[in-house]
């Protein structure tokens, strides 16, 4: 039942993302903003699919399991197996140096990685990354892979670790699905007659709701590969189309369990709303970074709750 569900549900965003696009090109302009705004809530939902494809939870054998990945990849649009390779490093990696975008370290300049804060998780930015990163491998899969770009380049833009995990992968095959991706984009174009004032609309709305997503989920939370994310208090129809996924800290201590299964595994006391800890990055910037190991930081999205904490303790 679990993967009859899925594959509902990944053909009902396909027709949802397609009719969206097609309402953003063509309807009156504020039908074209709420199509927009439906948009970017609705294609989260392919995106949620294929992270479950990419824990390998998506379908109940391998070959179903890849078809439903990459099925979902093409609507974001990116290549399954890139998008595998990055997120499975994000697990290995979580709140270490190597994957940490509310603090700064040391050495690093706080300006630098609060441009990357701002213009990338909260104004989108990050997304629209990803298919122009896609797009320079279509073209120069030479250039993607060389020296320059894994061992220069990547690692000033905070990238350095995940460029040498995609540098691994198999180039054809990574090629290939990026085709396949931007095939099925251009075949939306041409088959809805898509407007590029359109289409920037409804991609601009969801990259900013998916990159602050990204990050939301994990800002001043414990520095810690497994308990560093939180299990964000948000309402439920939001929710159920990201597919549980808010609940981010019982999914990195069970990355094995499926969406449906989340839910009995989240903990609900405690846990910040969404909003709070997305007002607190615009607040707060970057901050200096804790050492490796630090429990979360609460006083930068609830400075009373903590301050009575405080005082209960003492």
């Amino acid at each position: 039942m679990s993967e009859r569900l899925n594959w509902l549900i990944l053909a009902g965003s396909a027709a949802a993302t397609a009719t969206c696009l097609s309402l953003a090109s063509h309807a009156p302009w504020w039908a074209a903003l709420l199509a927009a705004v439906a948009f970017a809530f609705v294609n989260n939902t392919a995106f949620a699919m294929m992270h479950e494809a990419v824990h390998g939870i998506g379908a109940a054998t391998p070959r179903r399991n890849y078809a439903l990945g990459l099925i979902a990849s093409w609507m974001f649009p990116t290549s399954f197996t890139l998008q595998k390779a990055a997120h499975l490093g994000h697990h290995a990696r979580n709140r270490t140096d190597q994957d940490l975008y509310d603090y700064y370290l040391p050495a690093e300049s706080r300006w630098l990685r609060n441009l990357w804060l701002y213009a990338g998780n909260l104004l989108g930015l990050y997304w629209f990354c990803i298919p122009l990163s896609n797009a320079l491998y279509l073209l120069a899969v030479p250039l993607y892979r060389s020296r320059l770009f894994v061992e220069r380049i990547a690692p000033r833009i905070g990238f350095g670790p995940y460029a040498r995990d995609i540098a691994q992968l198999p180039p054809g095959r990574v090629w290939l699905e990026i085709a396949l991706a931007f095939g099925y984009q251009g075949a939306l174009w041409w088959a809805l007659d898509l407007t590029w004032q359109g289409w920037l609309l409804a991609h601009w709305l969801f990259a900013l709701h998916w990159s602050a997503f990204q990050y939301v989920d994990h800002a001043w939370s414990a520095r810690d590969v497994i308990e560093g994310a939180w299990d964000l208090d948000v309402s439920a129809p939001v929710r159920w189309l990201a597919l549980n996924y808010h609940y981010h800290l019982a999914h990195h201590r069970h990355p094995g369990v499926p969406w449906t299964q989340l839910p009995a595994l989240a903990t609900r006391r405690g846990q910040p709303s969404f909003w709070r800890v997305y007002r607190s990055l615009w607040r707060n910037g970057t901050q200096p970074a804790p050492p490796m190991g630090a429990p979360a930081n609460r006083s930068l999205f609830a400075p009373a709750e903590e301050e009575a904490q405080r005082s209960t303790q003492e």
